[in-house]
Formats: structure tokens, sequence, C-alpha cells
């Protein structure tokens, strides 16, 4: 991972989201300690075994965090996202982040994960990792 990219990306937002970026960036860093991280499609995400697990990104007035698993986790809060198992949360500022709620989903990326990294070889097809 480059983290000047992460920080370069956070820095060149407006203060009130690039507050949440950095928070993000710092718990996102702290948990997920084996994964590793890229811009990807311009945007910070995390990677295990090349299957992308969770990124952030800024979209107007708010910051998506985006679970590519969330859909499978136990824990609440998250909304679906898209047509396969992703789900995210928004936040427009940095007191709508609860850090143990934050730290539970981290850990569910984990050890949820459908398989989104060949998801080309399979004919679009998810398949549950684990």
């Amino acid at each position: 991972m480059n983290n000047l990219d992460f920080v370069s990306y956070n820095q060149a937002q407006p203060d009130v989201l690039k507050d949440i970026c950095n928070v993000l960036l710092d718990q996102i860093q702290s948990t997920l300690t084996d994964a590793t991280s890229k811009l990807y499609h311009g945007s910070p995400v995390w990677f295990i075994n090349d299957n992308p697990i969770v990124g952030y990104d800024v979209s107007g007035e708010h910051v998506n965090i985006l679970f590519w698993s969330g859909q499978s986790f136990n824990e609440p809060g998250l909304q679906a996202a898209g047509k396969f198992k992703a789900a995210g949360i928004k936040y427009t500022t940095i007191d709508d982040i609860d850090a143990g709620q934050l730290h539970k989903w981290l850990k569910e990326a984990v050890a949820t994960q459908w398989n989104y990294r060949d998801l080309r070889e399979n004919n679009g097809e998810l398949t549950k990792i684990g």
C-alpha cells in the first residue's frame, strides 16, 4: 500500500469530509493489519488475497464506506448497495461514526467474504469464501 496515495486522497476533500476520511483510514488500517490496499477506481480499498473487502469514497456531501460482503453481515446498520452482496453506510459528520460499530463491521469483513476476485471467471456468479 502506498499510504501517501490515501493521505493525498483524504487531503483533497472538503474539511468535514477530510476528517471523516482520516478517521476511516486510521480505523481500517489499525483493524485490517493483514490486508493489502490501493486506490481502486480512484478510492481507497482494502483487499484480502486480492479480494476487495472494504473501501470508502467521497460523494457529494458525505463519505460512503462500502463493505463488499456487507449484506451477509450479522451486525445491523448497513444499507444494501448494488446487485451483489455489498452494503454500506454514509457519513456526513465525524459524529456519525460509531467506532465500536465500525470495528465490528471491519471484523465481519474479514470473517465473511464473497469472492469478488473471481467474479468474471465465475460468469458473474458470486461464491462464498470459507
